[in-house]
């Protein structure tokens, strides 16, 4: 089959690999749609993860498809059932699944490997993390449950209020999704550098939307808006050293700051030890999904509710993969949908 491979920095290559066969507990999929990630990218342009996969390796972790194929001892899968996969399962048993910390386990099983004309899915996620769409719910809306997954357990972790006026730094897929989680719970402030992108986020729902490029002083106009106090929750979606610190600048005290976008390893931030003691701040990074939010997503996306869709900028063939990825880092294009 034809599959893209990451090799290490902005280094990845579309060759001919052995189609996969699923061993007992597994399954194989025909991919009917992949999409790309803001991780993916951050993946790409760093060469590696430090927990999901080490070059050379077979890439990307959002799909859809078909079962084509299943091993020994499946009985709940067949061949032709219209499947999404998460990109990992806990272990269920190790210290931290014991308490319900899903997203903490040592043991994730990770799946990589969906840029391309089939996948298979460890036995594990079969088992926790293997999910049935509707017939009628096209693979690319589908592909998106896993990072609608990590940001519905992002809001479950920010202690949102109802009418509380939460910030969100990033217009990226991410960023854009937690607006539309939290339309119905909150006012958002939305900031980013596009203004198409923060066109989106309007339709998503955000309350408003700034560009940072256009207005640089992101914290005091956070409290302009906030009677002089801050944002009740500010949650960071960039993955950025320096907007982590924009983000605990917009808190007001007593409020709760979401690190969530991953940043390169081994960097740091300076925190004001006085704003976070007398201020009484909440900051906290959210990692990751659960196996609870990755059902929550897909029933989100399944109900058609929210327009998801909007997300997606385009769809091209597995052979644009390598262009879409310098097309994302240009950020000309949001989410794309990789139809191998």
């Amino acid at each position: 089959m034809l599959a893209a491979l990451l090799y290490g920095q902005e280094d990845l290559r579309l060759e001919q690999v052995p189609d996969p066969t699923p061993a007992a507990g597994e399954v194989a999929i025909k991919v009917g749609a992949a999409t790309t990630c803001g991780t993916d990218l951050k993946v790409w342009r760093r060469g590696g993860h430090a927990r999901m996969l080490i070059p050379p390796t077979l890439f990307g972790h959002e799909a859809a498809g078909r079962i084509v194929a299943v091993g020994a001892g499946v009985t709940n899968w067949q061949v032709g059932d219209r499947v999404v996969a998460n990109n990992s399962a806990p272990c269920m048993k190790c210290f931290f699944c014991q308490r319900r910390e899903y997203s903490l386990c040592p043991n994730l099983t990770w799946n990589n490997g969906t840029f391309a004309q089939y996948l298979k899915i460890p036995a594990s996620i079969v088992e926790h993390n293997l999910l049935q769409i509707p017939d009628e719910l096209p693979w690319e809306l589908a592909a998106m449950t896993e990072p609608l997954a990590c940001v519905l357990h992002g809001v479950a972790r920010s202690n949102i209020k109802s009418k509380d006026k939460v910030v969100v730094l990033g217009d990226g897929a991410i960023g854009l999704m937690f607006v539309a989680a939290l339309r119905e719970k909150a006012e958002v402030l939305l900031w980013g550098g596009n203004n198409d992108r923060l066109e989106i986020g309007q339709k998503l729902g955000a309350t408003q939307t700034f560009n940072y490029h256009q207005i640089p002083e992101i914290p005091s106009v956070v409290k302009e808006l906030t009677q002089g106090w801050g944002a009740d929750v500010v949650i960071e979606a960039t993955g950025v050293p320096s907007v982590w610190e924009t983000a605990i600048a917009c808190a007001r005290p007593g409020a709760t700051v979401n690190l969530f976008g991953g940043c390169p390893r081994d960097t740091s931030i300076t925190v004001s030890t006085e704003q976070l003691h007398y201020n009484e701040l909440t900051i906290k990074g959210v990692f990751h999904n659960t196996p609870e939010y990755v059902r929550s997503a897909l029933a989100l996306i399944a109900s058609r509710k929210i327009p998801f869709e909007l997300l997606i900028s385009e769809q091209r063939p597995l052979k644009d993969l390598e262009q879409v990825f310098s097309d994302m880092k240009a950020r000309k294009v949001i989410k794309v949908a990789m139809i191998p």
